[in-house]
């Protein structure tokens, strides 16, 4: 038996349940893990409220880290005993025990710990796809100012890391001036408040009028508009959250208006479909986490009882950093 988050209808923080569930012996493929810490995503979010629907009933959550303690027929990468950590499909992750697939799971580093796993691998990977993957047609110099929204939440001060070290200018938007001074001393060369500015005139200032080649966008519906106007000739704009709501539908026609621009939306779970490239994705998280030029800033801890109150916060933007959930 295990504790998990189960929700059986999409709705408010107030929907998620603790309840008994059984867990089996894992299949071909598959592995059991038992959960030491666990990550909180927007992500889940979106499946609480219906963003991206679920099958009822349903247990949410899309990252943790554990140790395996059973490993079905062909899987060869973990055994038994081994500490592990994932970002990984199908949701599933607010629980004590799962049976899952083990093909995004990886082996955990010893100089990782559970909780740090549990709160950099969704967030990790995803700016790992972000900074190395998702580049503008004319690509990335160092130097080069890149815009990224939401930067005081657990991706974001993972890229501002990350950007650094790399040697590009990230300009952070954040909703407070204390968010402000937290991405400037995680990395960021820029901070904009943008309750009080206006981003994009700000971003024109400090790009000295020709705009930045990629702007790196969670938040959605109420940034969309001014975050093209960021954008120097054939930059791109790189959509991978929703936090504010959709983007509403918008005419092609206006990118070539602004300078022949490029849209892309992006997903995590596009990029990890393999265990090939999982791996060597994570590998490269591992290894700029190992170095240190990249913390990873567990700023909120609450136990798995409290989960209704860690979504609320969470959607209230009262956090920073990453948030797990204790066992």
């Amino acid at each position: 038996m295990s504790l998990a988050v189960q929700i059986r209808q999409h709705g408010g923080p107030e929907e998620l349940q603790i309840v008994d569930v059984t867990v089996g012996d894992p299949g071909p493929g598959q592995i059991r893990i038992r959960h030491h810490a666990i990550g909180l995503n927007f992500i889940d979010v979106y499946h609480r409220t219906g963003l991206y629907p679920l099958t009822m009933p349903a247990t949410i959550g899309m990252e943790a880290a554990g140790v395996v303690e059973a490993v079905g027929e062909g899987v060869t990468h973990l055994k038994v005993g081994d500490r592990a950590a994932y970002a990984s499909q199908p949701p599933g992750s607010y629980c004590e025990v799962r049976v899952m697939p083990a093909q995004c799971v990886c082996k955990l580093p010893d100089a990782i710990s559970f909780e740090t796993g549990a709160a950099m691998m969704l967030k990790g990977l995803t700016a790992q796809y972000l900074l190395k993957k998702t580049l503008p047609v004319e690509g990335l110099q160092s130097g080069d100012p890149v815009l990224f929204h939401a930067a005081a939440g657990g991706v974001g001060l993972i890229a501002c890391q990350w950007a650094r070290a790399l040697g590009l200018q990230l300009i952070a938007t954040a909703g407070t001036d204390a968010k402000c001074q937290l991405v400037l001393a995680n990395g960021a060369a820029h901070a904009i408040n943008y309750q009080n500015e206006d981003f994009a005139a700000r971003v024109k200032e400090i790009t000295g009028g020709k705009g930045v080649k990629v702007v790196y966008d969670s938040v959605g519906k109420d940034t969309w508009d001014k975050s093209l106007e960021c954008l120097r000739p054939f930059g791109l704009m790189a959509s991978f959250g929703n936090a504010s709501g959709p983007v509403p539908p918008f005419a092609p026609g206006s990118l070539g208006a602004k300078g022949s621009l490029y849209v892309t939306r992006q997903t995590l779970f596009t990029h990890i479909a393999t265990r090939e490239s999982t791996q060597a994705m994570a590998d490269e998280l591992f290894a700029v986490v190992a170095s240190g030029q990249v913390k990873i800033h567990i700023d909120q801890r609450y136990p798995l009882a409290e989960v209704q109150q860690a979504h609320r916060d969470l959607e209230a933007r009262k956090t920073t950093g990453s948030t797990i959930l204790t066992l």
